[in-house]
Parts: C-alpha cells; sequence; structure tokens
C-alpha cells in the first residue's frame, strides 16, 4: 500500500516526505506543456467508481439544501454542505474492498477568507487502524482563491473505508465545512 503524507507547498500540491525541494535534480525528465489553464473538470478518462452502488456514505451533519449524495453526483449538483460549524467527518464505507487509483477533490468558497484544513484516511481491508493518505492546507479568499481541486494519482489496495476529515477554519472557527465535489477512480 502507498502512503502519501502531503505537505502544503506554495503552488497547493503536495510535497513528499524525502523529497528535496530545490536541490539540483540531474537528469530530470521534463517536457512543455500549454500554460493555459485545464478547466476544473477532472479527465474524463478516468473510470469514476459509481459510490452510489458501491459504497454507504457516513457524514457528522448536513445542510438540508446541500446533501451529501449531491457531491458525488459528478458536479450535477450545489455540493455538500455542514449543518454547522466546525470540524466534519465523511466517510465511505465500501461494500466490497476497493484499489483506489484516483482521488479527485474541488473545493468552492466565495465568500470568506479561511484557513481549510483537510486530511484523508483510509482502512484497508482487515485493518483495525487507519493510514493518513494526505494532509493538505488551503487558503480560500474571496477576491483571489476561491476554488481548492486536489487530484491525487495513488495506489491504494484492498480498501474498506475511506475518510475526509474537514476543518473549514483553523484560525477562527467561524466557517461551515463545504464539498463541492468528490470523485474516485
Amino acid at each position: 500500500m502507498l502512503k502519501l503524507l502531503g505537505l502544503a507547498s506554495p503552488a497547493g500540491s503536495a510535497v513528499l516526505p524525502g523529497d528535496s525541494v530545490g536541490s539540483e535534480n540531474k537528469g530530470m525528465r521534463k517536457r512543455l506543456i500549454s500554460s493555459a489553464p485545464s478547466g476544473n473538470a477532472p479527465l474524463q478518462s478516468e473510470a469514476w467508481l459509481d459510490l452510489e452502488r458501491i459504497a454507504q456514505v457516513e457524514v457528522t451533519s448536513e445542510d438540508h439544501d446541500y446533501p451529501i449524495e449531491s457531491a458525488f453526483n459528478f458536479g450535477k449538483g450545489p455540493g455538500w454542505r455542514a449543518a454547522g460549524r466546525g470540524e466534519q467527518t465523511i466517510r465511505l464505507v465500501f461494500d466490497r474492498p476497493q484499489r483506489l487509483k484516483c482521488i479527485w477533490l474541488r473545493f468552492l468558497e466565495t465568500e470568506a477568507e479561511r484557513l481549510q484544513q483537510f486530511t484523508i484516511r483510509c482502512w484497508p481491508a482487515g485493518e483495525h487502524s487507519a493510514h493518513e493518505v494526505v494532509r493538505q492546507q488551503w487558503n480560500f479568499s474571496p477576491h483571489g482563491s476561491t476554488t481548492e481541486i486536489e487530484d491525487y494519482k495513488l495506489n491504494l489496495d484492498n480498501v474498506s473505508v475511506l475518510e475526509l476529515t474537514i476543518n473549514p477554519d483553523l484560525s477562527r472557527g467561524e466557517a461551515v465545512a463545504t464539498l463541492a465535489e468528490c470523485r474516485l477512480a
């Protein structure tokens, strides 16, 4: 099982433990890419899992107008919002253990400036303790950074439970947790 512990970098991408940030890398493979924005949608080539069919979802709370299932319907809804302030947990309990190759998340905040942190953990089938997959922080600002998109490529085998914990406001504790969209492959 691949275990990732992401540390926030300035661009919002993960830096893995042991990586040498800023050190000289001889023989690096590289290619030029377009500087045009790629948009908010994930690649269509992924074989996204039908979570409604293969898992149960557990959630600490939800706003009646923003139910959790709208975060899993491929962008065709308002997304999920907690019923109140504070840390929230969304847990997917798979009917059968799954192999996860991609976790794609989109968070949207257009109203308040806040520092959010989320953590993803997984429980392999037959194990009683969780493995932390990633921990990420993001600064939202209504006049700048309103959308956070995370696209994690990984290799997690035999996952029976996947949990997303969101602390929506590390500094003031005033915000309500939201999740615009979540996709797994």
